[in-house]
């Protein structure tokens, strides 16, 4: 059972790797956000389609459910558009320290959600988190609409995960990524029809740019998403959320290798980051602590 444990807690953090390289991939790939929100799309869902049926998954959905997956489709489909296009304009580190404060929002919205009372401490870090993003803003203001985008992005990411947490309750977690996206894939494909963008050229894209197309929509969608569910079975949830919390570490981490991008960036960029990062550590732990009060 140890060894069961310590595997699967290996494996998730390849799997919060994997995650973290989406963004540097997000920043190789030269097709348009849009566009490459479209194609990752489309190739996740014919993939994980193939999973449910060579797994024969039951394909059963109340009305309700169904609409509030389609729904989701489209907030992620937005989601992974801005949090792209977020990267495009400024960069990995920029947007990913910014995206950090998703985790405030998520506590403004679980409340309204949930009908829960606002718990005091998280608007504190989220206040602190502000004040990370500050320092960040100051290292160059030629950043500033990267961030603005990054934190629609990362508004988009807490609902997405909001109405996640309620459908997962009831409804099969690949069952509800196929249907979101499907829904997102069906969203920006109306979009390309209406703005008449589906031509010859929306297809051109190079061999490179498809085998990183690949790799985002197969092992950083389908298969990380797929995985990090089984490894659930094993672990439990604190440590998935608090090793979750390592994303923009090595998303931030392989941009310096990868992209070279620390050579752009002073030393109040990771001041700011830092403390982003230490607030997301500190709200996984006092959540943590809460629980095994109640418990």
């Amino acid at each position: 059972m140890q060894n069961d444990r310590l595997r699967n807690l290996i494996h998730l953090h390849f799997i919060v790797f994997i995650w973290g390289f989406t963004a540097v991939i997000g920043k190789l790939i030269s097709v348009d956000a849009l566009r490459l929100v479209w194609f990752r799309m489309l190739i996740a869902f014919l993939l994980i389609g193939g999973y449910i049926l060579f797994s024969k998954l039951r394909f059963k959905l109340s009305k309700k459910s169904f609409l509030w997956m389609f729904f989701g489709g489209i907030v992620v489909a937005l989601h992974w558009f801005t949090f792209f296009m977020a990267i495009k304009v400024s960069s990995v580190s920029i947007a990913l320290a910014t995206m950090s404060i998703g985790a405030f929002f998520t506590s403004l919205l679980e409340p309204i959600w949930y009908g829960r009372k606002i718990i005091k401490y998280e608007i504190l870090l989220g206040l602190v988190v502000i004040l990370g993003l500050y320092l960040i803003f100051r290292v160059d203001l030629a950043n500033w609409y990267g961030m603005v985008i990054a934190a629609i992005s990362a508004f988009l990411a807490a609902t997405f995960s909001i109405i996640n947490g309620k459908l997962v309750k009831t409804d099969t977690p690949s069952i509800i990524s196929f249907v979101e996206l499907g829904a997102g894939v069906l969203f920006l494909s109306i979009y390309f029809l209406i703005a008449g963008e589906f031509n010859l050229n929306f297809f051109k894209v190079s061999s490179k740019d498809w085998l990183y197309l690949f790799i985002l929509a197969s092992i950083c969608t389908a298969y990380a998403f797929i995985a990090s569910v089984k490894v659930m079975r094993f672990l439990t949830p604190y440590t998935v959320m608090l090793t979750t919390n390592l994303e923009p570490v090595y998303g931030i981490f392989m941009a310096f290798i990868i992209l070279g991008e620390n050579k752009e960036l002073n030393s109040m960029f990771y001041v700011g980051a830092l403390i982003i990062l230490g607030t997301v550590v500190i709200n996984a732990i006092l959540k943590n602590r809460k629980k095994l009060k109640k418990n």
